[in-house]
């Protein structure tokens, strides 16, 4: 399955306003993804061994890499989401949150690994719960979970309505599909 086939309405205008856009959706979620290419093509290897690994598809994971820490640009040693989360792709360690433990430096392919099975974990976990969404609508669905938990993922139609600008996973998506048409993820 190719992220290109999963529907998109791209970065809330709150989204967008972080990098000052004066639009929203797809274009600002591209322009992002844009932005932080130098960034994630960095760890361009590591993301291939973990998504291949983990089955996923690398532009998401390089999507999540963008959305999450800008590429690591947004961190404070390693760290962001007020010391909450960890790495690249923030891992969550409070025991309120994921309540994983920081595995590998911020940007080592311990942690993007770790996070890509996390990730993939959410994508099987959305899967069992909504057994007669497409293989596109468990991914999405896998995505928000990735953000917010999979008990936050309540229908396809809402499934960004608990995340954070209630449009990561549409952002996400956005991001990867840009990836993998502009870079080849």
């Amino acid at each position: 399955m190719s992220i290109s086939h999963v529907e998109t309405t791209g970065a809330s205008a709150t989204t967008a306003q972080q990098d000052g856009l004066g639009y929203s959706g797809v274009k600002a979620s591209q322009k992002m993804a844009e932005t932080d290419a130098g960034r994630v093509e960095q760890y361009r290897s590591d993301i291939n061994r973990a998504a291949q690994k983990h089955g996923m598809d690398p532009a998401v994971v390089a999507g999540i890499m963008s959305r999450e820490s800008r590429g690591g640009n947004a961190l404070d040693n390693g760290w962001g989401d007020g010391g909450k989360a960890w790495g690249v792709m923030q891992v969550d360690v409070t025991p309120n949150g994921g309540n994983h433990k920081k595995t590998g430096a911020w940007n080592s392919y311990e942690h993007i690994d770790q996070a890509t099975g996390i990730l993939a974990g959410f994508v099987d976990k959305v899967g069992t719960k909504f057994p007669n969404w497409s293989e596109e609508q468990k991914l999405k669905g896998g995505i928000a979970a990735y953000n917010m938990g999979d008990r936050s993922v309540d229908s396809y139609a809402q499934v960004d309505a608990k995340t954070t600008g209630r449009d990561y996973a549409n952002d996400v998506v956005a991001r990867a599909q840009w990836y993998e048409a502009n870079r080849g993820f």
